[in-house]
């Protein structure tokens, strides 16, 4: 199977059983969820009449580490095919992950020559295969326990990976460090607790990186993990040439190293900044002065602002910059940046197309203070001081209804509502015609006798004293008076 070899699956040979991690499910046979793989372009071609297909096998093993094997037996392999192959000491087990012709082009690519490659032995037997699964499964644990070793002995380097060999004769363990690390007692612990061959590797943050694996901040996984073997070296200055702000943190790849995408881009960008003048250039106008703030490479605009009005950006065409620059050698200074100088108008704001009735987009609509009075829900009924002695609540007379009202209006000789009745028997109000009111003003002319029906205009203010009856029909309690609402 074509991706039984892949990180995810990596010690499954059985065709019946899918891959761990394989989204095809094992069905893709293209290896395309394997690291580092190469497309052989050349499996479809015939080999010219007389030569012999070279013998060569790239075979790979855990992560990124590959090897080139001489096949001298001859023996039919396919990519996917776990093989035994030579190792110092004993034997290893990995995979086939390239065969024929563009094996040449692989090895002069990572600089193996004939001589150093090592003799391929045969298929691996499914005893070798059982004893390459224990030494995969061993691999976890015994990283774990050599981080521990480390921390107890002190040591400042960390233990990045663990590969056992296919034979599980030995341990090769890769770690990072800032500087050179004594670790003779540890290989001594080592050896003591695993009962292996123990091989010390140190390796840099993005070799680290690539072993490790992840996703960047683009959402892929990482280049350095999948396709990407030589580590170039990246300076700010790339950063600079693609107009990006030196931020530490966007440019620190996983590795925390700058990361090495910004020079994939960086050779289009030097080609387009050669039309553009160099350095930060100032140009004299007749009013002012104009400095560059921003350059638009692919655009070809470069951005200025005027002395006297620092708040507004001008795009000027490369062309245009040219030609200030050489009227200024020569002692001239236009009047504007541009030929044609843009007229300011006001942009109208965009108006929605909906109706907004509440005002649901409007983000500082909590933070304005309503105008509106505030609402009396007392209705003036509690405006004396309460007794705080006084727990007994107000009797409540929905069970004692006093009956409708009698109906005994007063003529309406002022203009006004009618008078209620407030006669505590509730008979009829009797008509005084003729016996005249009592006036409880001494000083005041006796009150004229109404009974032709004349309208004697409103009734004036006698100042009479306050009545303390009570309600009609409401018995007293022991609340104190409040104010009742005319009715």
């Amino acid at each position: 199977m074509g991706c039984s070899g892949c990180e995810t699956g990596r010690g499954n040979t059985n065709t019946n059983t899918p891959p761990a991690g394989c989204g095809s499910h094992g069905t893709c046979n293209t290896q395309g969820c394997n690291k580092f793989t190469v497309f052989d372009w050349l499996s479809n071609m015939a080999l010219p009449s007389g030569e012999e297909q070279f013998q060569g096998v790239e075979v790979r093993f855990k992560n990124d580490r590959k090897g080139y094997f001489l096949n001298v037996d001859k023996l039919p392999l396919a990519v996917g095919d776990a093989v035994s192959v030579e190792a110092s000491p004993g034997h290893d087990i990995g995979t086939v992950s390239l065969t024929g012709e563009l094996v040449k082009l692989q090895m002069s690519k990572r600089s193996v020559t004939f001589e150093e490659m090592k003799k391929l032995y045969r298929k691996a037997r499914q005893t070798d295969i059982d004893k390459w699964n224990e030494a995969i499964a061993m691999e976890k644990p015994t990283m774990q326990k050599a981080r521990q070793f480390a921390i107890d002995l002190g040591l400042n380097m960390k233990i990045g990976d663990v590969e056992f060999q296919g034979d599980k004769t030995k341990a090769t363990f890769f770690y990072t460090a800032n500087g050179r690390v004594d670790f003779r007692q540890l290989i001594k612990m080592y050896a003591e607790n695993f009962r292996v061959r123990v091989e010390m590797r140190q390796i840099g943050s993005r070799q680290e990186a690539s072993k490790l694996g992840g996703v960047g901040s683009c959402g892929r996984e990482l280049c350095c993990s999948t396709w990407l073997s030589d580590f170039r070296s990246v300076n700010t200055s790339a950063a600079r040439y693609q107009q990006l702000s030196l931020n530490p943190q966007k440019l620190a790849g996983q590795c925390g190293k700058l990361k090495c995408c910004l020079n994939f881009e960086l050779d289009s960008y030097l080609d387009a900044i050669k039309e553009f003048p160099q350095g930060n250039t100032e140009l004299q106008l007749k009013k002012s002065v104009a400095f560059q703030v921003k350059t638009d490479i692919f655009k070809g605009l470069m951005y200025y602002i005027v002395k006297d009005e620092p708040s507004v950006f001008h795009a000027v065409p490369v062309a245009r910059v040219k030609e200030i620059m050489l009227m200024n050698r020569k002692g001239e200074q236009p009047e504007f940046l541009l030929v044609e100088q843009p007229q300011s108008k006001q942009l109208k704001k965009a108006e929605p197309d909906y109706d907004n009735v509440v005002g649901e987009s409007d983000l500082t609509r909590f933070d304005r203070k309503k105008n509106n009075p505030p609402r009396n829900n007392n209705n003036n009924r509690n405006s004396g001081p309460r007794n705080p002695n006084n727990n007994n609540p107000r009797p409540n007379n929905s069970n004692n209804p006093r009956g409708p009202r009698p109906n005994n209006p007063r003529p309406n000789e002022g203009g006004g509502a009618p008078r209620s009745n407030n006669n505590p028997d509730g008979a009829p109000r009797s008509n005084n015609a003729g016996q005249g009111r009592p006036n409880n003003n001494p000083n005041a002319a006796p009150r004229p006798n109404n009974e032709g029906g004349q309208n004697r205009g409103p009734r004036p203010n006698n100042n009479r004293p306050p009545q303390n009856n009570p309600r009609p029909n409401n018995p007293p309690t022991n609340n104190p008076p409040q104010n009742e609402a005319p009715q």
